[in-house]
């Protein structure tokens, strides 16, 4: 994944915390793995007609779409947890 692409901020913003993750990329498209207070979380970037994400980020057990600035929105629920 390219540190100046999409989900680049995500990543680093993940890497600054120490959480364990991992990294793929297939078509073009990232996914990051990564566990925050033993509980896995996962983001799946797809273009379907426009870039997007699938991700548990907000709801921890249930996945939901993020279409648009998906990597900033993702940076405030990431930022909100204590």
């Amino acid at each position: 994944m390219e540190e100046n692409g999409r989900l680049s901020k995500v990543l680093a913003f993940i890497k600054e915390r120490g959480w364990h993750y991992t990294v793929s990329e297939e078509d073009g498209c990232g996914s990051i793995d990564f566990e925050y207070r033993g509980v896995p979380y996962h983001i799946w970037e797809f273009h379907d007609g426009e870039w997007g994400v699938e991700t548990n980020l907000r709801h921890g057990g249930r996945q939901e779409e993020i279409l648009g600035d998906y990597e900033e929105e993702m940076l405030e629920i990431m930022k909100d947890w204590r």
